[in-house]
């Protein structure tokens, strides 16, 4: 049977091993940008997997994420992140890595073959109707993937499947099928390259336009950021100032008003009240737009 996809041979990996430190380098550069360019006919994809999982969060749903090994890795990844850039509480956003927390210090394969393992994570997501599941296989074959991208779809979920491999099981199972078809690794079969780095840029795409769908972006700010540390306190009275076109003290003053949240803050260093701005936002569900 001959390779396909990413175990599929690369053209510059004959004598790989034989070349200089530089051309190894620019070897392995140049297959990562060119992985990248794979994202440009999924974009069309990406975007309905957006508007599904913001549709999901603004209803009340949750926003869950599923994969194993590298694939895993990059969803864990934007997955731990929305709740800090975004202020999407992290029990909206359930994650289901194959092999668990232990996984992540020790990588197993074998985890990623095994059904009842997926089956119970998907059971401690609590996914579940009108819910959105953001599913991750390069191979698109992957069983602890397939097993709980069906399950989550018996119990109402509406699965996103991004795989980097065409004609793949994961696509065909898919309600919103995401082909970010890579190729050939350098590294034949090391996904955690081409494949995982498109893959990444894909889900930090998709993340920021469920974002701004839900109006937690607004001008290229991150107005619903969670200001839990110095620097992140120091942004939000730098994003309201700007937003809402006022000094850095108007700011502050209006952030201590609010207990610290931005958008709500950006209204009142405008004038409005804290239970007008809460008000206000309510009724325009979240977004900032409309109003200033």
């Amino acid at each position: 049977m001959t390779a396909s996809g990413t175990e599929a041979r690369h053209p510059a990996s004959a004598g790989l091993h034989a070349r200089t430190g530089d051309e190894v380098l620019r070897i392995l550069l140049d297959a990562q940008v060119a992985a990248l360019g794979a994202l440009r006919p999924a974009l069309p994809a990406i975007e309905r997997a957006a508007d599904a999982a913001a549709g999901a969060l603004r209803q009340g749903g949750k926003l869950g994420y599923a994969g194993a090994g590298s694939s895993g890795l990059m969803a864990l990844a934007d997955c731990l992140e929305l709740a800090g850039t975004f202020g999407i509480a992290p029990e909206r956003t359930p994650m289901m890595f194959a092999g668990g927390a232990g996984a992540l210090l020790h990588l197993t394969g074998s985890v990623e073959d095994d059904p009842e393992l997926a089956l119970a994570d998907l059971d401690r997501s609590v996914l579940g109707r009108g819910d959105v599941l953001l599913c991750l296989s390069a191979s698109g074959r992957t069983p602890y993937a397939l097993a709980i991208c069906t399950a989550a779809q018996e119990r109402g979920v509406t699965v996103v499947g991004l795989t980097n491999v065409a004609d793949s099981a994961l696509l065909r199972i898919a309600d919103i099928p995401v082909l970010i078809e890579t190729g050939a690794e350098v590294v034949s079969g090391s996904t955690r390259m081409g494949a995982a780095t498109a893959q990444k840029v894909a889900l930090n795409m998709l993340s920021v336009l469920v974002a701004i769908r839900l109006g937690h972006v607004h001008d290229g700010y991150m107005v619903n950021v969670v200001a839990d540390n110095i620097k992140l306190v120091d942004r939000a009275a730098r994003i309201v100032a700007a937003v809402a076109g006022v000094g850095r003290d108007v700011a502050e003053e209006a952030l201590s008003r609010t207990g610290g949240v931005v958008k709500p803050a950006i209204l009142v260093a405008r004038g409005a009240t804290p239970e007008e701005a809460e008000a206000q936002l309510t009724e325009n569900g979240g977004l900032l737009a409309p109003l200033i």
